[in-house]
């Protein structure tokens, strides 16, 4: 158990960071996205001749650098509180987590910002062959660079790929491929990099009904819808697909989180899958936790079964299950992972005595069991519940978990009905006539962020109380500073993201208005 936490302290970390990364999250997809759609229209222009094309690349690009410049910022601020509010983390894991960051900074981040300039200010002054790599190099960039950063979050979701060193106390890296090719981490990057072009199509092809509601380069409009409808087409049912098998994943790797985005308490066969419900607390508890139950829902029989078991009968665990155990299933209780985590901690702290008093011979002998699969397997990966007060403390916010993933993928769904309409109208040549479908594609710029934003909050509230699934709880990872000026740096965050939020999108605005240049 964790001693003296300051729950102010570490309440007030989290709020700074989810603050950061959420602000940060509204700029990274319109940059995925717009930067394919853009590699996509000068690639038109570069191979048609057409100077069209190259006054509508221009155009959408000036949008995107706007964005982009603002995203950078925010970003490195991420970074940087991993060391000054998260810095027990940042030791327990760094030797893991800081190699796909560094692999960014050095390599995607590097690629990205050194052809950045010359896609912006090489019109006219390098080849267009020349300036057209430059254009698809930046996208390749951004995706890499997503692709790192979500290889390190994806570790967190499910540590895999290491081996613990009790003479560091830190988490080190055998197996880079592991870490690369966790389950989670290719479910995550598919499903965000597709989310994000996602919403950059929604973002061109609400901007492009503008200038046709108010009768402004109808030609441009229609390229531009041309080319987001497809796209976003595309991105969508790609997104749907991703969701889906990454659904699957969790439902093995972080089945807690899974039951709870079912609002599943009791694991059950043949379980129907809720497309649409709304929660109300019983009289029942789990511990001091109140259970959950549908006041309102509407379920597909038998389909979460088939999805996750491939079967009907198939049984699905809920949360009782895991929280109190299930012998019949094989499942363990978190009672038993705590007495194994503590278990894996008693030998971590016979290792600190023997180092105490230089008892060569034990912490040869522990070092050697630290590096024992087994022990590894059986003990080692609940490290993190010896930190544990109570069982129920494992079952993150339900109806945070429940309402969040279903109002995505309501979005997901509805997304793909917006751009196959699109396309419909467009290709029937009646799009301008329709102007009630122009005011909703316009009116739908926002909801991709919601649905990004919502992605987010499932994924890291949903395996709350853990950092580290399984490894470290959030309030083992803090720094030991005051939480007086966590909150100072919250407040002068939350004032400095507005501002830019504010800034960028008066600008983005302006520039709409402004429209392509002659």
């Amino acid at each position: 158990m964790i001693e003296n936490v300051d729950l102010v302290l570490v309440n007030w970390s989290r709020a700074q960071f989810a603050l950061t990364a959420m602000y940060h999250w509204l700029f990274v997809p319109l940059t995925l996205g717009l930067s394919f759609i853009l590699a996509i229209m000068e690639t038109i222009y570069v191979r048609t001749g057409n100077e069209e094309w190259k006054r509508l690349t221009r155009f959408w690009m000036t949008l995107f650098g706007i964005n982009f410049a603002i995203g950078i910022a925010t970003g490195i601020i991420l970074e940087f509180e991993f060391g000054t509010n998260w810095s027990n983390y940042s030791w327990f894991v760094g030797d893991i987590f800081g190699a796909p960051l560094a692999v960014e900074g050095i390599l995607a981040f590097f690629l990205e910002s050194t052809f950045v300039a010359v896609m912006f200010f090489g019109w006219n002054k390098v080849s267009k062959k020349f300036h057209l790599t430059s254009t698809w190099l930046v996208a390749i960039g951004a995706s890499l660079s997503a692709l790192w950063i979500l290889v390190a979050n994806a570790w967190m979701q499910n540590p895999v790929g290491m081996i613990f060193n009790p003479e560091t106390a830190r988490n080190e890296m055998v197996s880079f491929w592991a870490v690369l090719f966790n389950p989670v981490a290719v479910d995550k990057f598919l499903h965000t990099i597709s989310s994000g072009f996602l919403l950059g199509s929604m973002f061109v092809l609400g901007i492009s009904s503008w200038f046709l509601i108010r009768k402004r380069e109808e030609l441009m409009a229609r390229r531009s819808i041309l080319i987001a409808g497809v796209f976003g087409l595309l991105s969508s049912l790609m997104v749907a697909y991703t969701g889906d098998a990454s659904t699957r994943t969790i439902s093995k790797v972080q089945p807690v989180k899974f039951a709870s985005m079912e609002a599943l308490f009791e694991g059950k066969s043949n379980a129907g899958l809720v497309a649409v419900g709304v929660l109300k607390d019983t009289d029942k508890k789990i511990g001091e936790r109140v259970v959950k139950e549908f006041a309102f829902k509407i379920e597909i029989p038998g389909l979460l079964s088939v999805l996750t078991g491939g079967d009907k009968d198939a049984y699905v665990q809920g949360i009782t299950d895991h929280v109190l155990g299930n012998e019949k299933r094989g499942i363990m209780s978190v009672s038993e992972k705590m007495q194994k985590g503590q278990f894996a901690k008693d030998v971590l702290m016979d290792y600190k005595r023997a180092r105490m008093i230089n008892d060569k011979e034990q912490l040869k002998s522990i070092k050697g069991i630290f590096r024992d699969k087994e022990f590894h397997d059986k003990y080692f990966r609940y490290f993190g519940y010896s930190s544990i007060d109570k069982p129920e403390d494992v079952i993150p916010n339900v109806p945070v978990s429940f309402y969040s993933f279903h109002l995505m993928v309501i979005l997901g769904f509805l997304f793909i009905m917006i751009f196959a309409t699109a396309l419909y109208f467009l290709f029937k040549g009646s799009l301008s006539d329709n102007r009630w479908f122009l005011w909703i594609a316009l009116l739908s710029i926002p909801l991709p962020y919601v649905a990004s934003e919502l992605g987010w909050i499932l994924t890291e509230m949903g395996r709350q109380p853990w950092i580290i699934q399984d490894l470290m709880p959030v309030s083992a990872a803090v720094s030991q500073i005051n939480s007086g000026s966590v909150i100072t740096t919250f407040i002068l965050f939350a004032v400095l993201f507005t501002a830019l939020l504010i800034s960028e999108i008066s600008i983005m605005v302006k520039q709409v208005k402004t429209g392509p240049r002659h």
